[in-house]
């Protein structure tokens, strides 16, 4: 008969054999196929630390980091619909198509503002002044974002990389009042749009969509992703000087642009998956509609104001609604309660994204901290 003694170290044994099976899978299906992301984000970590407090160096640093991470982040936002519905299109043609059009924006932003390739964003107020040294948090802000992105969390850009650099609660007051309005605003305006048009366009959209749609769809992608880049330069730029020379232009844009070769190369990166998970997106028809309404949206916050604001708080707004006006139809392949479990978990995430990234500013900041905590009635 067995002791009790003889039971628990056996029970014991059963345990550990359970938890190193579980390592080891954890092991084959995580580490192992992401090894070389785990490698260089290891070496980016470890490169900061050495450099970041060469303000020289740190700045150019940081802005790699940060234009790698804000690109391939945001193809949730703008390109995503455009990457799901234009798969059978090489992707060098859609990346010229994306690339010439960001060259374009951020040349005329850098002619008509004097240098500045951020239409101004970052001279609202607690951004206009131009980082003269750095933290070694604010330099590798962006990888963590990397890593939040490569774990398919859609969190928000803006928030993680600009709060580093606020000097003040109120300006990221101003940020998050502004996102927060607009994912009030996408919400509501995808149920308003899709309520009066979903059961219409499941009637219109069947069968090969006309060649006029690929057309429009190209065109409305573009306007979008004009938009969108004079909203979020910022979030690239706020690590350079607020007036770029001319090989500092060059250098910027050039960066970014390859940067985007490497995300239609890949296909959109682990974070496309949000958007290929959503109802219809690879239809070119109602891939245009949302890149339309999101295009309206962002415009119209644009010329609201010239405070930041993280966009893509509005596109999980705009697909939160959407989803939503498309399951309670019964046009979604999901029921309600499934469709409310994916805008929970969507808002979830770009929560997590404002929380680490208030942590990163009150920690790299002393003077946002000290108004933090005056402001939660800390101290």
């Amino acid at each position: 008969m067995q002791s009790p003694a003889d039971s628990s170290a056996s029970s014991s044994g059963r345990d550990r054999f359970r938890l190193g099976l579980l390592l080891r899978r954890l092991f084959i299906e995580i580490v192992v196929p992401n090894r070389l992301f785990i490698a260089l984000l290891a070496v980016g970590f470890l490169v900061s630390g050495f450099v970041y407090e060469d303000a020289a160096i740190a700045r150019w640093l940081g802005f790699l980091f940060a234009a790698y991470a804000a690109v391939a982040n945001d193809s949730i936002q703008t390109i995503g619909t455009f990457i799901a519905s234009n798969r059978k299109t090489k992707w060098y043609w859609l990346w010229l198509f994306i690339g010439g059009i960001f060259l374009a924006t951020v040349f005329y932003s850098w002619i008509a503002y004097d240098g500045d390739v951020s239409y101004q964003r970052l001279q609202s107020k607690g951004f206009k002044t131009t980082p003269e040294s750095f933290a070694y948090l604010q330099v590798v802000a962006p990888l963590v974002l990397v890593l939040l992105t490569r774990l398919r969390m859609p969190v928000s850009t803006t928030f993680l990389l600009l709060t580093s650099f606020a000097t003040s609660v109120s300006g990221i007051g101003s940020v998050l009042t502004k996102s927060l309005s607009g994912y009030v605003v996408a919400f509501v305006a995808a149920i308003v749009v899709w309520g009066v048009l979903a059961k219409p366009m499941e009637r219109w959209f069947t069968g090969e969509a006309h060649p006029g749609w690929r057309v429009a769809q190209w065109f409305t992608s573009g306007a979008l992703w004009s938009v969108w880049i004079q909203q979020d330069a910022a979030n690239i730029a706020v690590y350079l000087p607020r007036s770029l020379g001319t090989y500092e232009f060059i250098a910027f844009a050039m960066v970014v642009f390859v940067g985007l070769g490497i995300l239609f190369k890949s296909g959109g990166e682990k974070i496309q998956q949000v958007v290929d998970e959503k109802s219809s997106v690879i239809d070119v028809r109602p891939a245009t509609i949302i890149d339309l309404v999101y295009a309206i949206i962002l415009y119209y916050f644009k010329v609201q104001s010239k405070i930041p604001m993280s966009t893509t708080w509005v596109f999980l707004g705009l697909l939160g609604g959407r989803e939503l006006m498309l399951s309670i139809q019964s046009l979604s392949r999901r029921n309600l309660g499934s469709t409310f479990k994916i805008i929970g978990r969507d808002v979830a995430y770009a929560g997590v994204g404002l929380l680490v990234s208030i942590v990163l500013a009150a920690l790299v900041n002393e003077r946002f901290a000290t108004q933090l905590l005056e402001g939660l009635g800390l101290i």
